[in-house]
């Protein structure tokens, strides 16, 4: 998307270039052709600004390590290069170059796995030794992966074919593949891990089905239709913390919600509604019926709804407990951030509590309000000073690591190892919150509220 320039005075839009949730969904990141901004996402009504950074032109990845200063950059000026930050420090940890242009970065405690079109990289965040790469996969132009967040597991799931919804399930710690699951017979579209590690969900690129599978057997636990009428691009996938909620966004303006339940044996064990008569109908009815049609009819629907007020953006989603509700936060390709209130008990369609406008503000915004029961719906957020210039430390010199054809083994090629690095002060643990402590936020917005 073109986005205006000057992105960086008051009162001009930014361009929007991404937006990523963190492992545990308490903060959320955006890049933006001036560089990237971190918000803490602890209160429904304002938005803590972490840090602001305009250092990067044409971020289109950031990814932050849960709460710590670790922050991961790519940007479209340079897209084979991967940079690493204490954004806290304002310092460079490192940076590495790799063959071709990076798709996708995650990281969890243990492992940084960067993708490739047709390659993958597995370090060590410890020290971002190179442990594995996994050549000649197949094609992944979009770079979709998922993984698991789990501090004693680390799987990472990834297509394993260009034509059908197969996923590979490695293991980053045995550096092993552990099962390729058949999920679909078109191609994929989203992945996700649930928080412990445990199940995966998936759907593909016709968007009518979403699936969720046992990890690490791979046995289908969980089916659930998005619609029959028309094929969407499913754009995100994510479970509640408690994994008893999945959500799913794409280019259609609706959102859904589905609830992972085991139905009980008998009658009694079913909430008595028309919902569960219905379901028990179709399911007598479902024997009569072709294959198909009788799948079609035995899939559970969503559970809960959102409506957005556009469609055909680009969006991620996330289910996470704030001031002690379950929200559906919403981040949208034009830079806002919806969120929503989620009734755990019976479900249906999810009532707007506030709408964030993140990445700049116009004479629209600014006349803008939305009314609802919680009172006034529509917050600007404001340039503000860099962080880096108010905050950060000189920076130090730093190492460039180039990763160029290394071999299935993790490391050699010709006898050659990867080259050892040097931090900015010692040795770095890149996943120590002593090292990576949660810092105290510059507020944003409007309205009063505790800094």
């Amino acid at each position: 998307m073109e986005g205006a320039d000057g992105a960086g005075e008051p009162g001009r839009r930014r361009q929007f270039g991404c937006a990523s949730f963190n492992q545990d969904s308490t903060s959320l990141a955006l890049g933006t052709r001036s560089g990237y901004q971190l918000f803490s996402l602890t209160s429904v009504e304002k938005l803590d600004c972490i840090h602001e950074s305009a250092n990067t032109p044409d971020v289109y990845i950031v990814e932050r390590l849960f709460s710590s200063s670790l922050v991961v950059v790519v940007s479209a000026a340079m897209p084979q290069r991967m940079n690493i930050y204490h954004f806290k420090k304002g310092t460079e940890i490192c940076n590495y170059s790799y063959p071709s242009s990076i798709l996708s970065v995650k990281l969890n405690r243990q492992r940084l796995v960067v993708f490739l079109e047709e390659s993958i990289y597995v370090h060590n965040i410890k020290d971002m030794k190179l442990l594995k790469t996994l050549l000649d996969t197949p094609s992944n132009p979009s770079g979709l992966c998922a993984l698991s967040t789990n501090q004693s597991s680390s799987y990472l799931a990834y297509p394993g074919s260009v034509t059908s919804g197969d996923i590979v399930v490695h293991d980053t710690n045995s550096l092993s593949t552990v099962v390729t699951i058949p999920a679909h017979d078109s191609p994929l579209a989203a992945l996700a891990f649930n928080a412990s590690a445990t199940k995966l969900a998936s759907a593909s690129e016709k968007g009518t089905v979403i699936r969720v599978f046992s990890v690490p057997e791979g046995e289908r636990l969980f089916e659930f239709r998005r619609g029959m009428k028309r094929y969407v691009n499913i754009s995100s996938l994510s479970f509640s913390l408690d994994a008893q909620f999945l959500c799913a966004s794409s280019n259609t303006e609706t959102v859904h919600i589905f609830k992972l339940e085991q139905l009980g044996a008998s009658a009694e064990d079913e909430a008595a509604t028309w919902t569960a008569y219905m379901g028990k109908m179709f399911s007598a009815a479902s024997s009569y019926l072709p294959g198909p049609v009788s799948g079609m009819m035995s899939q559970d629907r969503a559970f809960a709804t959102v409506h957005l007020l556009s469609s055909g953006q680009r969006n991620v989603c996330t289910l996470v407990t704030i001031q002690r509700l379950l929200r559906l936060l919403v981040a949208t390709a034009d830079g806002q951030l919806f969120i929503y209130n989620v009734d755990p008990q019976d479900g249906g369609e999810c009532q707007l509590a506030y709408k964030h406008r993140l990445v700049g503000v116009d004479d629209e915004t600014h006349s803008e309000e939305m009314k609802s029961e919680g009172g006034q719906l529509t917050q600007e957020t404001h340039s503000f000073p860099s962080y880096a210039e108010t905050a950060a430390l000189p920076a130090s010199g730093h190492a460039t690591a180039t990763l160029t054809g290394y071999s299935e083994d993790g490391g050699a090629k010709q006898g050659d190892v990867i080259p050892e690095h040097e931090f900015a002060v010692g040795p770095v643990c890149l996943d120590d919150e002593n090292e990576f402590p949660p810092i105290r936020s510059c507020r944003t917005g409007t309205g009063d509220g505790q800094g």
